[in-house]
């Protein structure tokens, strides 16, 4: 009887074993997998870019990055004249960039005499191209291959030296083009290509991760560039000369920032490379495609980091936003009721926890656009909304005076439409629209299209601006009167 007893007692305990062993087996096995390999198999499927559906097999790579966007990556050619300087305001002989490599920064871009290279972003079917400012800056004639060997001369549309950005079009439908995506949602970690064409090797892909955001590395500002806007995107994907105004691509096949620059002592890749985030890079393409140039609204503070010191000293029980130090007299902050020592913690629902995350966030808006902001004033949370104006203290938008901006010598250029490039048979130039006092006044007639100068083939006000600005001595023009008869001009120039 008590052997039956036991017997029966040992059978309960074992059954209980077996049945609490099955349920844990079971939940290990939903929870974790039956082992290593089938677990990472699993969840490697959430970060894969391509799924073999024939052996059912997942795997890793970039091959359909590389194919979306390389179509959509050129190379540029910017030329200059023998006795031209790249970058506007210095002095022959000088380099522009010295400082940069002292302090260990540089633009990613090769140089040499009468040339630089770079690379651009086809943005839409038509022909628009985003590149880095510092590419094409000053240039006499910007050429531009796509990835299959077509060239076209473009023409500058705009630029921004506050964010290092350029517009230019060429006349080409059909393109390849690439997305946008959306750089506020990248994350420290996750998986970038950047696409270029580093020392003149074309359609280079490199792939890295995200190190960093929100880099601020002081490359941008100086004494006359006091609004330049810095929160760079940080890669370790590998980034060389030529690769400035490249493409930064998520595993999506989408444009998250434009490569601009490298961290290095020798010149060459070392780890670090700089993208302008594409949410910042969006706004000013519509800026400059819509209005002529960059409509930057100003919010009219002064502001520092908080630090721990900061903290202590204002009693502050977090290390989050920025402080205002100062309120601008009659701007948008002084009108929305902000106040020395607040602390703005949000921008549109967007946390601000740097100076320069700031500032991309308000780079964003133009005047007359309203900002939500989140405050902190000494413990109390407030919301403020501000009204940005701009930089004339305006809450308007202002065009660009285009005329004024290609006005050389007495001479005023305009560019030309489809239509009149279309009647005249033409594929570039640009028209005389005004002539005043100066070298040009009786020499040329109003309304005359300029094709060429001294050979070089015209594509936009800026190149000839740029041409004319230099001529010296013996000058020849060549293009077209009003009426569509071909005309060549000789002209000395005192």
């Amino acid at each position: 009887m008590k052997m039956k007893k036991v017997l029966g007692i040992f059978a309960i305990a074992v059954l209980g074993g077996i049945v609490a062993l099955g349920i844990n087996q079971l939940f290990f096995t939903q929870s974790q997998g039956s082992n290593f390999e089938e677990m990472q198999q699993r969840n490697a499927r959430f970060a894969s870019l391509f799924e073999n559906k024939d052996n059912g097999q997942y795997g890793f790579d970039f091959v359909k990055v590389a194919e979306v966007s390389t179509p959509t990556v050129v190379h540029i050619k910017s030329h200059y004249s023998g006795e031209s300087n790249r970058s506007s305001g210095t002095q022959k002989g000088v380099d522009p960039f010295e400082f940069f490599r002292d302090h260990g920064f540089d633009f990613d871009m090769p140089r040499g005499p009468g040339m630089a290279t770079g690379s651009g972003v086809i943005i839409s079917q038509d022909g628009y191209i985003v590149t880095n400012n510092h590419v094409i800056d000053n240039a006499n004639k910007i050429e531009v291959t796509l990835n299959d060997k077509r060239t076209y001369v473009a023409e500058l549309i705009g630029n921004d030296k506050t964010t290092d950005l350029a517009l230019l079009k060429i006349e080409a439908k059909n393109l390849f083009f690439m997305s946008f995506g959306n750089s506020d949602e990248t994350k420290v970690g996750q998986w970038v290509v950047a696409v270029g064409n580093p020392m003149n090797l074309t359609s280079t892909v490199t792939a890295g991760i995200i190190s960093a955001k929100g880099r601020s590395i002081d490359l941008l500002r100086s004494q006359d560039n006091q609004y330049a806007i810095e929160n760079f995107i940080q890669t370790d994907a590998a980034i060389n000369p030529g690769n400035s105004g490249g493409a930064l691509v998520n595993t999506k096949g989408e444009l998250i920032g434009i490569n601009t620059a490298i961290a290095s002592q020798t010149g060459s890749y070392t780890g670090y490379g700089f993208a302008v985030p594409v949410n910042l890079v969006k706004k000013v393409m519509d800026d400059l495609l819509k209005f002529g140039k960059v409509q930057r609204g100003v919010l009219g503070v002064s502001i520092q980091e908080i630090t721990q010191e900061l903290a202590n000293k204002e009693g502050l029980s977090e290390l989050k936003g920025v402080m205002v130090q100062d309120v601008t007299e009659g701007g948008a902050a002084l009108k929305a009721g902000i106040k020395k020592g607040d602390v703005i913690l949000k921008v549109n629902e967007i946390e601000i926890n740097s100076v320069s995350n700031l500032q991309e966030a308000v780079g964003k808006f133009r005047p007359g656009d309203k900002l939500n902001m989140t405050i902190n004033r000494k413990g109390d949370v407030k919301q403020i909304t501000a009204i940005l104006k701009g930089l004339d203290g305006k809450e308007t938008i202002s065009l660009a005076d285009k005329n004024e901006s290609n006005s050389v010598k007495g001479l005023t250029i305009t560019a030309l439409s489809k239509e009149e490039k279309a009647q005249l048979g033409i594929s570039n130039g640009v028209k005389v629209d005004k002539i005043g006092a100066g070298p040009f006044k009786g020499k040329l007639p109003i309304g005359f299209v300029i094709t060429k100068i001294d050979k070089q083939s015209i594509s936009s006000p800026q190149q000839a601006k740029a041409l004319l600005e230099k001529a010296e001595g013996a000058l020849l023009i060549e293009g077209k009167n009003a009426d569509g008869s071909d005309n060549v001009i000789g002209l000395k120039i005192d």
